[in-house]
């Protein structure tokens, strides 16, 4: 999902990653899917009972599967990291899961790097 319009400029920043045929057109996010949708697909309701959230995440992430930048979309929330709503076809919580798999593997190939090797 895009930057929400009360997010602070900093936030706006995405890091380029990679040259692509879509970076020579313009930013990753003016070809996003979700800027020709509802925006409350991709973000709770207060109180939002959870038949409805999870009605409404799915309705995202099918938006989010027919995205030409969902990649791009699911970097930026994940190296942001973006707290709340779905990005790049994943929720909050699943991102959460994602960058602790990450931080443990990360983790993993550091500690084998340090680890001398006996010949």
């Amino acid at each position: 999902m895009l930057q929400t319009p009360h997010q602070s400029p900093q936030a706006a920043v995405v890091p380029v990653q990679r040259t692509s045929s879509r970076e020579q057109t313009g930013p990753w996010h003016s070809e996003a899917v979700c800027r020709r949708d509802e925006a409350g697909l991709f973000f709770a309701p207060s109180k939002e009972p959870t038949a409805a959230r999870l009605s409404r995440e799915q309705a995202a992430k099918r938006v989010c599967a027919r995205c030409p930048v969902l990649v791009e979309c699911r970097e930026h929330a994940l190296l942001q990291p973006e707290p709340y709503g779905v990005w790049g076809g994943l929720t909050a919580a699943e991102r959460r899961v994602m960058l602790a798999r990450r931080r443990r593997r990360d983790a993993d190939l550091g500690q084998s790097a340090q680890v001398p090797r006996i010949a």
